[in-house]
């Protein structure tokens, strides 16, 4: 008996998973917050150079005439009067263009990183690398806490990603300069690796094969109402440091997650504790209302888990099968990301308040999220190729709409970003159904590491701008359908039982025609029935 005909014993999603569920999808809401918060945080207002006959710092400036990124210096009159003044001298980025310092807006923000530590023209750059090395920490945390994941277990993880997370978004909040600000960020990037990997690996081995789509599709709903959510909170709290405390203070609360979040009893079971995987199954089965007796389990008697040997990333390309998936899955991941973030670049300015575009951007994601939920059950395969397909075509498409057709333009953009982010949302479903138990972690740590390599890329490729006006759209219109040709490689996994070794990938699998007799064995026991009800 494998662990997923177990699963399927004791309840695929019964009372404990949905349980699960609930812990696994709250923190989900404050990950979108750490994602997002830079939006806000970050952002440039209207700012003019301050100079001696300013009459007072923010009095009676007029910043219509300065767009975000003024970089001059206004000498015509005191700065009260520049509605009526014309900019004689401009001084682009050079270091003392304006010596005396900025005044900025506040009509938007009461204040952000960029007002607090003059992060404007010369200076501008480095809010682009503040948000670069937090990109980094997202990249460096997908790697590091794969590997100890596989090593120690998802649910200490879990726990240590979301205390640090605390600790270091509230310290972030207090930050005394630029540089320890930057510092603080990058943990806490590297923590939202580790809670949101892992805790969509603990759901999927936790849940039986038939339902293993729908729970991880409820996780991204949460990180869609996170980002809507987002937009209210900044509309809310207008100071960058009460804002950064407001998302971060409520992570201590999940401090109660060390008595209620579980271990996996599949990677238990992956790395020899089987007595303690066995208890904890038999607990499961009777939360679920179907205890079970000792010969029911027969769970480790197959041969493969007599391998005693510990896998790492190497094992992801060691051998040929293995090897063929893991490429391009790293892939699938990468381009998702890049266009993704792309698209959001790019489409982002509709000329409204921010906060409302930023409430646009999350409500598009929930239809794209929801219609997964009808096509996933079918193939995991046909429905990635299908959606990257439908994101790289609409993309490509917009290059052949003149420059007066922009709505038709907008509406073919927020088409292929529809369809990446239900690419998006597929791939982390079926890459924990194409990486094996033993390197499972690792393979999503290496796939999400590919992925924050595609988010640091994205605003580079518009500078293909300089080439060609076009340029950005082709790139991001070829590389998903390069995708989704990629993608008729990988094997079907619906409602199949998970590998557990890279044995199981290697050997030749069940045919089809097998696995569905098999499952329609399971399907004709009535207590079954009861058990794959959401």
């Amino acid at each position: 008996m494998n662990f997923d005909e177990v699963l399927n014993r004791i309840g695929g999603f019964g009372r404990f998973q949905k349980t699960l569920y609930v812990w696994i999808c709250l923190p989900q809401i404050f990950l979108a917050f750490h994602m997002l918060v830079s939006v806000f945080t970050g952002a440039v207002p209207p700012h003019l150079c301050r100079t001696g006959n300013s009459g007072g710092p923010g009095l009676g400036l007029n910043f219509s005439i300065a767009p975000g990124e003024s970089c001059m210096s206004y000498q015509n009159g005191p700065l009260s009067q520049l509605n009526h003044s014309l900019p004689i001298t401009e001084h682009p980025s050079t270091s003392n263009s304006c010596a005396e310092g900025w005044e900025f807006s506040k009509e938007v923000y009461l204040s952000t990183i960029v007002t607090e530590w003059d992060l404007v023209c010369e200076n501008s750059t480095l809010n682009n690398i503040g948000s670069s090395i937090y990109m980094f920490g997202l990249l460096v945390g997908a790697v590091l806490f794969g590997a100890l994941a596989d090593k120690y277990g998802r649910r200490i993880i879990i726990l240590y990603g979301l205390a640090v997370q605390a600790i270091f978004g509230v310290g972030v909040a207090f930050a005394p300069n630029f540089y320890i600000y930057v510092l603080l960020r990058f943990v806490v990037g590297m923590t939202v690796s580790a809670v949101i990997m892992n805790a969509f690996v603990l759901g999927t081995e936790w849940t039986g094969p038939k339902n293993r789509m729908l729970a991880g599709v409820i996780t991204d709903y949460f990180f869609g109402f996170g980002y809507i959510l987002l937009a209210g909170v900044a509309y809310l709290i207008r100071d960058w440091r009460k804002l950064q405390l407001a998302i971060s203070a409520p992570g201590f609360l999940f401090l109660f997650y060390i008595w209620v979040l579980p271990k996996s009893a599949r990677w238990l079971m992956a790395n020899k504790k089987h007595e303690e995987a066995l208890d904890l199954i038999r607990k499961v089965a009777l939360i679920n209302g179907q205890p079970l007796v000792d010969n029911d389990i027969e769970l480790f008697q197959s041969p493969k888990n007599s391998d005693l040997r510990k896998y790492t990333v190497i094992d992801l390309v060691r051998t040929p099968k293995m090897r063929k998936q893991s490429l391009i899955l790293f892939y699938l991941w990468f381009v998702n990301v890049l266009v993704y973030y792309g698209l959001s670049l790019n489409i982002s300015n509709f000329g409204m308040n921010i906060y409302l575009t930023q409430m646009i951007f999350g409500l598009v994601e929930m239809p794209a999220r929801t219609i997964t939920l009808f096509t996933l059950n079918r193939s995991r395969r046909i429905s990635q190729l299908a959606f990257l397909a439908v994101g790289g075509l609409a993309c490509l498409l917009t290059i052949f709409i003149p420059d007066d057709l922009s709505i038709v333009r907008t509406v073919l953009a927020m088409v292929g970003k529809f369809g990446i982010t239900a690419s998006l949302s597929i791939v982390y479903i079926y890459s924990a159904e194409v990486f094996p138990t033993v390197i499972r972690q690792n393979g999503i740590g290496m796939a999400s590491m590919c992925a924050r390599a595609g988010g640091v890329i994205a605003p580079i490729i518009y500078l293909l701008r300089n080439i060609s006006h076009h340029a950005p759209m082709v790139v991001f219109g070829l590389c998903p359908l390069i995708g989704a040709a990629l993608t008729m490689f990988l094997p079907e996994t619906a409602n199949n039982p998970l590998p557990d070794t890279v044995e199981d990938v290697e050997r030749t699998r069940l045919s089809a025609t097998a696995e569905k007799s098999q499952h329609a064995l399971y399907e004709e026991c009535p207590k079954q029935n009861l058990d794959i009800i959401l």
